[in-house]
């Protein structure tokens, strides 16, 4: 087979698992809406925020159906999971790169790979054994929005830290020997020559660990204290989108199981405006 054939096989089999992959997500957009459309018909798609409180039942006149708590739950922890997050994960890769010897960056990048790699339910278990019960010392009850926010930004963590280091390592070799010629300190060929050069990379760590943060669910769960309510301060008891999906999918009939799909075709539309966002700024602010 000549070059041109394979490159020919090549961009073929790339396509095919490119449009794989969005058919893949098609149909889930699919399926989610068709298991909504029950309680979208009988509940009525306002509801879902103006209801005064989320006690669903199988037939939707019996019920309320607010989701709008977990909802601000959700985005809260989110929110403040990846502004902890990702400040730590650039120090992290900074230090790895400029500043750490070889020796303790390998350890170090070893160390947050490994941290990518343990399950969320081991985080949850931690944080409901040590965490919430060292919050709650400081202020009852201890599971609460600030609980999820510190397991969450621990869980992230590893993905912007990696992606951040990946960056890093390709900046252009020319640009830091041009910055040293120029007799640049390493703070301002960080600030003036890195961070430029590897932006992209860098806002695609961002969003990469704001969708997973968006779709954490056992962690939350067993940490955040799972009261519906939208939390007044940073120790209130709250819970998410993807935790009342877990904590009720299992005994989840009629009007009540519908609605439930409904709080994934709402995540649905979160992660799918994360992702226009991310395009937006992509083409009109970030890599220019």
């Amino acid at each position: 087979m000549s070059p041109s054939s394979k490159d020919r096989l090549l961009v073929w089999v790339l396509r095919a698992c490119a449009g794989l992959s969005g058919a893949i997500v098609l149909l889930i957009a699919v399926f989610l809406v068709l298991e909504s459309l029950p309680a979208l018909r009988n509940v009525g798609f306002a509801r879902f925020f103006s209801d005064p409180s989320w006690h669903p039942a199988r037939y939707a006149a019996d019920g309320a159906y607010n989701l709008a708590p977990m909802l601000a739950g959700t985005l809260l922890a989110m929110a403040g999971a990846v502004a902890l997050a990702t400040p730590l994960g650039f120090c992290a890769a900074l230090f790895c790169h400029f500043y750490a010897p070889p020796g303790l960056a390998r350890a170090c990048r070893r160390l947050i790979e490994l941290l990518a790699g343990i399950p969320s339910v081991v985080y949850g278990f931690w944080g409901l054994v040590t965490l919430v019960p060292l919050l709650n010392k400081v202020q009852p009850p201890g599971a609460s929005l600030l609980a999820g926010i510190l397991i969450l930004a621990l869980m992230i963590l590893p993905t912007i830290a990696l992606m951040a280091d990946g960056a890093l390592a390709n900046v252009p070799a020319e640009y830091l020997r041009g910055a040293a010629a120029l007799g640049l300190s390493r703070s301002a060929t960080i600030v003036g020559v890195v961070f430029p050069a590897a932006k992209s990379g860098l806002f695609t760590g961002v969003i990469l660990e704001t969708g997973r943060a968006a779709g954490e669910t056992m962690a939350l769960l067993m940490v955040c204290g799972n009261v519906v309510q939208v939390p007044k301060s940073l120790f209130d008891p709250m819970r998410t989108l993807t935790a009342n999906i877990a904590l009720e999918m299992g005994y989840a009939l009629g009007d009540h199981r519908s609605a439930l799909f409904v709080s994934g075709l709402v995540l649905l539309a979160l992660i799918v405006a994360l992702a226009a966002a991310a395009e937006w700024l992509s083409k009109g602010r970030v890599y220019e």
